[in-house]
């Protein structure tokens, strides 16, 4: 037993495959505290910004970005030094591609609709499947999985077995194409945005995650180690990484609160977070996913990267 709007929603949807992967919610207002300005402690870095170090294999999530135009946007990450975009319509992977950069994760059902109900068993089938093999033809190592929500009439234990019974045979199939099924845990305490909290999700405790994980028994089922969900929901998030470190294949960052920018008005200290992940061996993407505050989305997109981008 384990333990615990500038775009309107028609334009973001043909922009991103976010909006299924996150079960169609749009974004419009999605950075809900007013535009703000960095602190003097926050310089932001200039334009011609480019990453020095590079121990982080950093990425992005491109719709934390809009309602700036991919045409824009896929340049300038290139051009900070990123590795990799994720978050994006497929459309835009030529565009990418171009400027050198990979694809750091697909994307599949959304958070709200998932295996914890054997009733979306052939849903979930397909769009994991179709994301594999997504996976497959761009050279990218995963796709995102969710458990879904809470169901009535469902337990816990059950809910559990659902999603592990489910998880096993698309195992047998990203075994066979080599990508990873990387389930995401999700923060079910902030209710203050449909994004930045998931009241209601199964897999919001790392523990049952990993007992998941662990009860699939494939080298292809791993975690997605978000920083800003595991702060809310457990602490620790070194030691919670150190811990579980042979499970986790990807990671996001975000600030706490608000899952504004990494900078001095939140709780997390991310260059020793960052540190500590890397001293551990990981060698997978660490991809930015907080949502922008500052007026200058593209600076603190910059911000953030050179935050992550240490000695």
């Amino acid at each position: 037993m384990p333990s615990k709007n500038t775009h309107s929603r028609r334009q973001w949807l043909a922009q991103s495959s976010m909006a299924t992967l996150f079960g169609g919610i749009g974004i419009g207002g999605l950075a809900a505290a007013e535009n703000t300005t960095p602190k003097n402690d926050d310089p932001v870095p200039g334009p011609d910004y480019r990453i020095q170090h590079g121990r982080a294999k950093q990425s992005v999530m491109a719709w934390c970005f809009n309602p700036i135009e991919m045409s824009e946007f896929i340049p300038a990450c290139a051009a900070m030094g990123l590795s990799a975009m994720e978050g994006l319509d497929k459309k835009h992977y030529p565009l990418m591609k171009q400027h050198g950069l990979g694809v750091s994760i697909t994307g599949s059902h959304g958070f709200k609709k998932g295996p914890i109900n054997p009733n979306n068993h052939e849903f979930c089938r397909q769009k994991l499947k179709e994301g594999i093999d997504l996976a497959k033809t761009w050279d990218s190592p995963g796709v995102i999985a969710f458990t879904g929500m809470r169901e009535q009439g469902i337990s816990d234990q059950q809910a559990f077995n659902n999603c592990v019974e489910f998880w096993k045979p698309i195992c047998d199939y990203a075994e066979s194409k080599q990508i990873n099924v990387v389930l995401e845990m999700l923060n079910s305490r902030d209710s203050s945005h449909p994004m930045k909290g998931h009241p209601g999700y199964f897999g919001d405790d790392i523990d049952r995650c990993i007992d998941m994980i662990k009860a699939v028994d494939s080298p292809r089922m791993k975690l997605l180690f978000d920083v800003y969900h595991v702060q809310i929901m457990n602490g620790d998030p070194i030691r919670r990484f150190q811990e579980n470190a042979e499970y986790i294949s990807h990671v996001h960052t975000a600030g706490n609160p608000g899952r504004c920018e990494l900078d001095s008005q939140q709780e997390l200290n991310y260059p020793p977070i960052i540190k500590a992940i890397l001293a551990t061996g990981y060698s997978g993407y660490i991809a930015q996913e907080f949502i922008p505050t500052w007026e200058d989305k593209l600076g603190s997109l910059r911000h953030g990267v050179k935050v992550c981008d240490v000695e």
